[in-house]
């Protein structure tokens, strides 16, 4: 680079690029370009074997973003397009296997106060938290969810018949109904029974679980887009007279029940709402009837940094949500009287679970943005897809599945 007079001048980093390039430049494993805007290609390599990834940089701007912003930062800049990646996977992968080496851990992140205001004031309150936070997500209209969920409209993991049989984009739906028979195998509801379930999304559980079964569901759901699927597609499998469709928290339903089911909906109590929800639990089920959950975790010995720290999907996907480990959830259960039988882990068929959803996403990208989503909104899509499988490839986090009774 010259002036005008033709004189060569060098480029200085800005202060944020020098930071950024110190701590790069302590990676523990595997390796990183970063190619900046005019072209300059920086190696940064660990002493040990780990994912190969480049970053190509379009806004110098973004070292100052993620050193004062940190983890929460890399995926906002990703998804405004400051950087981006042949391989997003990689990127992500690279950084999971340098944090369990320790890389960074003391790199102080000046605008973590502020995420955990932001995370504290979505608070999880029956006066109309949960239901805003709901909304945020499952509100995009099931137009959006249509696209590119399966014939089932079902937002969980599915589960793969053996590791010899992955989840794939053809085969999804055979493997969450793979997964819905797996939860009736924990409750075994009868002809006669009546289930409860907490979070009945767009209805197919408890459409499946009716059928199986002939027992009478009634499914709860905050989402008001939800409920009217559900309900359209309950009526037309004429089981109206089984199952009810309620736009409903939990901490408000009357009665007692002859099994209850709840899928992946305990993510977003709130940890402060714990003690609430099995509290609820033990006062809805009949004495001596199973609840059935599927739950994701978090690592024992990661939870309390997480739980300080909020993160790129309680600040972006899931506001309000709080991952147990399985022992907080246990102990939590036992507190409020609950029997609490062996889990069942699967988190390795949540990641192939989420290379399915990827897949189709981007099958259907442009009829996504018909739907007048953005290029941000499409990119922060993608971020959280590759997010959620590196942790479950890692094991960082887990699924389980786990019988209570009362």
């Amino acid at each position: 680079m010259s002036d005008d007079s033709g004189i060569p001048r060098l480029r200085v980093p800005s202060p944020w690029q020098a930071v950024m390039a110190t701590v790069l430049g302590t990676l523990r494993a595997g390796s990183l370009d970063v190619v900046m805007p005019e072209g300059s290609d920086h190696h940064f390599a660990g002493a040990a074997p780990g994912p190969s990834a480049r970053i190509d940089v379009r806004d110098p701007s973004v070292a100052r973003r993620i050193v004062t912003g940190g983890s929460i930062a890399l995926g906002e800049s990703y998804m405004d397009g400051a950087w981006d990646t042949p391989d997003l996977d990689a990127v992500l992968d690279l950084g999971i296997a340098n944090l369990k080496l320790g890389w960074a851990a003391g790199v102080p992140v000046v605008l973590r106060p502020a995420q955990r205001l932001w995370h504290a004031m979505r608070d999880n309150d029956p006066r109309g938290g949960s239901k805003r936070n709901i909304s945020h997500h499952y509100d995009l209209g099931n137009d959006f969810y249509e696209l590119w969920l399966d014939d089932t409209m079902t937002y969980s993991c599915a589960c793969a018949g053996s590791d010899a049989e992955p989840v794939n984009a053809e085969d999804l739906e055979s493997a969450q109904r793979r997964k819905w028979d797996r939860m009736l195998d924990l409750v075994q509801p009868g002809r006669g029974d009546h289930v409860l379930e907490i979070g009945c999304g767009w209805g197919g559980f408890a459409i499946h679980t009716a059928q199986q079964s002939g027992c009478r569901v009634t499914g709860l759901t905050l989402s008001e887009q939800q409920a009217e699927f559900a309900r359209r597609r309950v009526s037309e499998q004429g089981l109206d007279d089984r199952v009810e469709i309620r736009l409903q928290d939990y901490r408000d339903v009357p009665g007692a029940y002859d099994a209850i089911a709840s899928i992946e909906m305990f993510e977003a109590v709130g940890e402060k709402w714990w003690p609430a929800f099995f509290g609820r639990l033990k006062e809805l089920l009949k004495p001596g009837r199973p609840a059935g959950l599927q739950v994701i975790t978090i690592a024992e010995g990661s939870f309390e940094h997480y739980k300080h720290n909020p993160d790129f999907i309680q600040r972006f996907i899931f506001p309000g949500g709080m991952l147990p480990s399985p022992e907080r959830f246990e102990a939590a259960a036992k507190r409020a009287s609950l029997k609490v039988g062996a889990p069942r882990f699967f988190g390795r068929d949540y990641a192939r679970t989420l290379d399915a959803w990827a897949q189709r996403f981007d099958k259907v990208e442009p009829k996504v943005r018909a739907l007048g989503f953005d290029e941000r909104f499409i990119r922060m899509w993608r971020y959280y897809f590759a997010y959620c499988r590196a942790g479950f490839d890692a094991g960082n986090i887990d699924v389980m599945q786990v019988r209570l009774e009362a």
